[in-house]
C-alpha cells in the first residue's frame, strides 16, 4: 500500500527534521518497505497556534515521505512519531492499494504556489 506521511516538526534545526525524517524512513525499510521520496517544504506559519509538549508554535518545518509498506508498518511509524517530542502534528495518508492506482505516483510532492496565494490575507 502507498502511504504519504505529512509532518510538522518545531522550527529550529534542519539537522532535527533530517534526522526524524531519516528515521522514519529506515523504519520502513527495516520492514522491507520502499521509500518512494522526500520533500522539503520548509518552514511556515501554522493555520493556529498549536501547543504541543507544553510548548506553543506558530510556526513548523514542514516535510512530506511517500512510502510503500504494510498496514502494520504504517502503524508503527505513526506510534514511533507520536512519541517524539520535536514533532508538533503529522498524519499519514493511504494513498492506494491496487498497483494500477499507484503506479505512476512519484515521490516527491510539489508546492502548489498558486493555490498557496488564494489563500493569503494580503492577496484578496
Amino acid at each position: 500500500m502507498l502511504y504519504e506521511l505529512i509532518a510538522i516538526v518545531r522550527p529550529g534545526s534542519l539537522s532535527e527534521v533530517r534526522e526524524i525524517a531519516r528515521n522514519a524512513g529506515i523504519q520502513v525499510l527495516r520492514s522491507g518497505g520502499v521509500v518512494r521520496g522526500y520533500t522539503n517544504w520548509g518552514t511556515f506559519s501554522l493555520p493556529r497556534p498549536t501547543t504541543k509538549h507544553q510548548a506553543r508554535y506558530a510556526e513548523g518545518h514542514h516535510f512530506i515521505m511517500r512510502f510503500d509498506s504494510s498496514a502494520s508498518v504504517q502503524n508503527s511509524v505513526r506510534r514511533t512519531l507520536g512519541l517524539d517530542p520535536r514533532m508538533i502534528r503529522f498524519s499519514v495518508v493511504k494513498l492506494g492499494d491496487k498497483l494500477e492506482d499507484i503506479k505512476d505516483v512519484e515521490g516527491k510532492v510539489e508546492w502548489n504556489r498558486y493555490r498557496s496565494m488564494l489563500f493569503r490575507p494580503e492577496a484578496n
